[in-house]
């Protein structure tokens, strides 16, 4: 069965790449991650992605001149590993033009709230101060701004009140399900195409 090639990009734990390589090895996603990229090499999804068997690509934006030349290397790499579509999970830099242009209508990203509510970093924590009852994930494409791409799909996720952990657990866990789900069908419609 042909499969899409995807590169994960990440910048802490990688919960979501755990999530996508699991459902990638019990049949559940139709792809193949074929490069983790980290702009933290000490970042714990290394080594997830290093036990999995999963070439890694973990460089710091601060070993380059400008961010076009940090982009440029990335995009080499991804070519070389013949990468289709870029899955942000968990990756807290903005995508400049060099990747956007390369990757064009091709990068993905999800979002632990009802965008364009909560956008940018600690989503949860917006959410939880502004005493939302109901908040969710979004999966969008990446656009050159912060969390402002078209949306594709969302879900709603009740808030628990007084308790962030457990709020935080139901996000995750409606990510990790969304996230598959809607690769799926944007994989699916790709292939088809091709």
């Amino acid at each position: 069965m042909e499969r899409t090639n995807i590169a994960v990009f990440a910048s802490e734990s990688g919960s979501n790449f755990q999530a996508l390589h699991e459902a990638i090895q019990c049949g559940e996603l139709n792809a193949r991650i074929a490069l983790v990229v980290t702009d933290k090499p000490h970042a714990f999804v290394v080594q997830r992605a290093d036990k999995a068997g999963i070439p890694v690509l973990a460089i710091s934006p601060k070993d380059y001149p400008t961010k076009a030349e940090y982009e440029a290397f990335i995009t080499t790499e991804l070519k070389r590993h013949e990468v289709e579509w870029i899955v942000l999970a968990g990756y807290m830099r903005l995508i400049g033009p060099t990747l956007l242009s390369e990757f064009k209508g091709q990068i993905l990203n999800i979002h632990p709230s009802l965008l364009p509510a909560f956008p940018g970093k600690d989503a949860i924590g917006q959410a939880l101060s502004h005493g939302v009852k109901v908040t969710g994930v979004t999966v969008h494409y990446v656009d050159e701004g912060m969390d402002t791409g078209p949306i594709i799909a969302q879900q709603a996720v009740e808030v628990i009140e007084g308790d962030r952990e457990l709020t935080e657990k139901a996000i995750h866990e409606a990510e990790h399900t969304l996230y598959k789900n809607t690769l799926n069908k944007l994989f699916s419609k790709s292939l088809a195409k091709r």
